[in-house]
């Protein structure tokens, strides 16, 4: 079990300390949840009014805010709460689950893997023909990954996960459950007399970054011809389609149950929110955010917010969301 004294809490987050309390900090919570042994967060000014109200035994807030001294109760101020929260989390995590022996007995791999230092290879997982990995790579059972593929040092690759032949992917990458990655793209033209379906294959591949994350149940298809690409720093939610030859730029975020088509491209830093959806051969912009529920049918300029289906410019789709409210008055 973990416990710090609020002195310890300061000293990891070089905070400045105001007050104090006796009691043992054993975990984190949100400010209406946490008990006596728990510390809490404050990184806006609207929550103020509910310190008083929290049976946490500490906050920490960032340091343009101030709150009410309470008896037996510690503040640490510090220049922004919420990286503070992320790195007491990654403190108080509990460690992941244990191999008992590096590679398990049942795990197939191929001769011709060439396999870094110290990797571990879970259970019933499959590592095909002339697969290449790094240093310290962590694959938890039941993982699939196909011929020719690259996964780099320090990656971890979690159950259920796909790989498909050619993918190459950097370090320090993490994929959560059941992702997949560079099965075929969703191509059909119909036949010639009418009357089905014709499947285009896709013989390109997935080239994935360094320190890139993708949630669980996500989905990566392959190029077409050439590779999807996935920038350094990316982080993709879960129940994500990334389509067929899209670039992503550095740091691009894409959260849950948003959606790109065929051939988008996005800049550095974009953020796609929740349930967008892009149109095929689409670019957006370095830095440009996407609202969520939002459909883009045509190019973002660097540095833009767009809201709407058909999304536009976000202060403009305000405006004629109020207008709709007074028609409806």
């Amino acid at each position: 079990m973990f416990s710090f004294t609020i002195e310890e809490i300061n000293t990891i987050l070089g905070g400045v300390l105001i007050g104090s309390t006796t009691q043992a900090i054993t975990g984190l919570n949100e400010l209406k949840n946490a008990d006596l042994n728990q510390v809490t967060f404050i990184g806006n000014k609207k929550y103020i009014s509910k310190w008083p109200k929290s049976n946490a035994c500490a906050v920490i807030v960032n340091d343009d805010i101030n709150l009410e001294i309470i008896e037996n109760k510690g503040i640490i101020k510090v220049k922004n709460a919420d990286l503070a929260m992320a790195k007491l989390l990654d403190v108080f995590s509990p460690k992941k689950p244990e191999f008992e022996e590096e590679i398990h007995t049942s795990a197939v791999i191929h001769k011709s893997v060439l396999l870094g230092k110290n990797c571990k290879i879970g259970a019933n997982s499959y590592i095909g023909k002339n697969v290449q990995i790094g240093d310290n790579v962590t694959i938890y059972p039941n993982v699939n990954i196909f011929d020719d593929s690259k996964i780099g040092s320090d990656t971890v690759i979690w159950s259920g996960t796909v790989i498909r032949e050619r993918t190459e992917i950097g370090s320090n990458c993490i994929f959560h459950n059941n992702v997949s990655i560079g099965a075929d793209g969703f191509g059909y033209r119909p036949s010639e007399d009418g009357k089905s379906l014709v499947k285009v294959p896709h013989i390109g591949n997935v080239v994935i970054g360094n320190a890139v994350e993708v949630g669980a149940n996500s989905c990566i298809d392959r190029g077409k011809f050439g590779s999807t690409q996935l920038g350094d720093g990316c982080k993709i939610d879960n129940l994500v389609q990334i389509g067929h030859n899209s670039v992503l730029g550095r740091c691009c975020i894409m959260a849950g149950n948003s959606g790109l088509a065929g051939s988008v491209t996005l800049g550095d830093g974009v953020i796609i929110g929740g349930s967008a959806s892009i149109n095929d051969h689409t670019t957006i912009h370095a830095g440009a955010v996407v609202g969520a529920g939002s459909g883009v049918v045509s190019d973002v300029a660097a540095g833009n917010s767009v809201l709407g289906y058909p999304a536009c410019d976000s202060r403009d789709m305000l405006k004629q969301w109020v207008a709709l409210r007074r028609l409806v008055k």
